[in-house]
């Protein structure tokens, strides 16, 4: 997933990015008063900078070319949406950014041996949720092609491919392209 450093987004304020996940909480959302149990059980609240080791170590030890922790803070910096799921321990984290009604998951990772246990998929909820609370129309995300379990979940949960970023990431031998996924968000 691209972010702040690499990506060409527009950012938005604080002030209109950045309410209570408390006041995005509905039914399949968590709050930090008390989330929805997952598989793994365990509840989402907003990232704190007091996070960031945590979810940068997840980061080092699922992706190959991991967000750096600029990244993360510019992220918390400018109000875009930052959560972590936590069971006894941060184990999963969501970056979304919404802006002139589109929301965009700018990073969703789990921690590889919490990984297949509904954490992503409530992560994407909480994504879903975001985007209704602050008004967003469609909700975007990139994806590596040679991720295929993230494209399979993310085809599950409505997402349809609707374009390519060519060489938009890193890779061993140059760069692979991004697989551009959509999906409308329903009020």
């Amino acid at each position: 997933m691209a972010g702040p450093e690499t990506d060409s987004r527009g950012t938005l304020s604080a002030a209109a990015e950045s309410p209570d996940l408390a006041a995005a909480a509905g039914p399949g959302t968590s709050s930090a008063a008390g989330g929805i149990a997952t598989a793994a059980g365990g509840v989402t609240r907003p990232m704190t900078e007091a996070d960031l080791e945590a979810v940068l170590s997840i980061e080092r030890h699922a992706y190959r070319y991991p967000w750096s922790e600029m990244i993360f803070r510019d992220c918390l910096r400018v109000g875009y949406g930052c959560f972590v799921h936590e069971v006894d321990q941060i184990v999963g984290h969501l970056v979304v950014s919404c802006a002139a009604g589109e929301a965009h998951i700018l990073n969703i990772c789990i921690a590889p041996p919490w990984q297949r246990q509904g954490i992503a998929h409530h992560l994407l909820n909480v994504a879903v949720e975001r985007a209704q609370l602050l008004a967003a129309q469609m909700l975007f995300l990139e994806v590596r092609p040679s991720n295929v379990p993230a494209c399979r979940l993310y085809q599950q949960f409505g997402f349809n491919e609707v374009g390519r970023r060519p060489g938009y990431y890193p890779a061993p031998h140059g760069r692979e392209d991004a697989l551009i996924m959509a999906r409308e968000v329903a009020f």
